[in-house]
């Protein structure tokens, strides 16, 4: 069985990364809703007047009987009629953010989950056996939804946590403010910092 350990150096986190200053929740709370909009299909549809069935006949002759002249039961303001400006299956609700505001939002989120101490580091070495994994957590006391990023999604830690349900696993690279935030605990490799610094510390323009 393969040793699981906790990272022997103590990594220093980029202060340009890991501890800015986050005014306001903004910015987070775009790229947040952006993620999700990103994963939103639009599978509602509704049908235009056209498009229903029946309605063929006239509902009444035009003339001589004091009502108001229809042409047909599929108006839309009768029931059962068509849909007026209803969802036609092809809206796009994406929310885009440019390059800078990404690499922004995600040192603020990667900050903010520091400031509340959900940011660990630990490297996870494993020959690929669940029950590897599942000691890791036991271990390091990580009972809940687990973010563990690394630098490179090897086969091992693939087949070692796959079928662990409070662990998903994302290169450094991938991350993203929705997994970040939503976390209770952020694990990261000593490697993925390394990444992540390389990443995110690219100048704005």
């Amino acid at each position: 069985m393969a040793e699981i350990k906790k990272s022997t150096v103590k990594s220093a986190l980029p202060k340009e990364i890991f501890a800015v200053d986050v005014k306001n929740h903004e910015l987070l709370k775009l790229a947040y809703d952006s993620y999700l909009a990103q994963s939103r299909t639009a599978s509602a549809t509704t049908k235009q007047r056209g498009e229903v069935s029946g309605g063929g006949r006239k509902p009444w002759k035009q003339k001589g009987t004091g009502r108001a002249r229809f042409g047909s039961s599929r108006n839309p303001i009768w029931r059962g009629g068509g849909v007026v400006f209803g969802p036609r299956g092809n809206e796009n609700y994406t929310k885009k953010l440019t390059t800078t505001s990404k690499r922004v939002a995600l040192r603020q989120a990667l900050s903010v989950s520091n400031a509340a101490g959900k940011i660990v580091v630990l490297d996870f070495k494993t020959t690929g056996k669940t029950s590897e994994a599942v000691k890791f957590l036991i271990d390091n006391k990580l009972d809940r939804k687990v973010l563990m990023v690394v630098d490179e999604k090897t086969p091992e830690i693939l087949r070692a946590t796959n079928n662990v349900q409070s662990i998903l696993l994302v290169r450094a690279n991938y991350l993203s403010v929705y997994h970040i935030l939503n976390a209770d605990k952020v694990v990261l490799s000593t490697k993925s910092i390394a990444v992540i610094e390389k990443w995110l510390s690219k100048e704005d323009k």
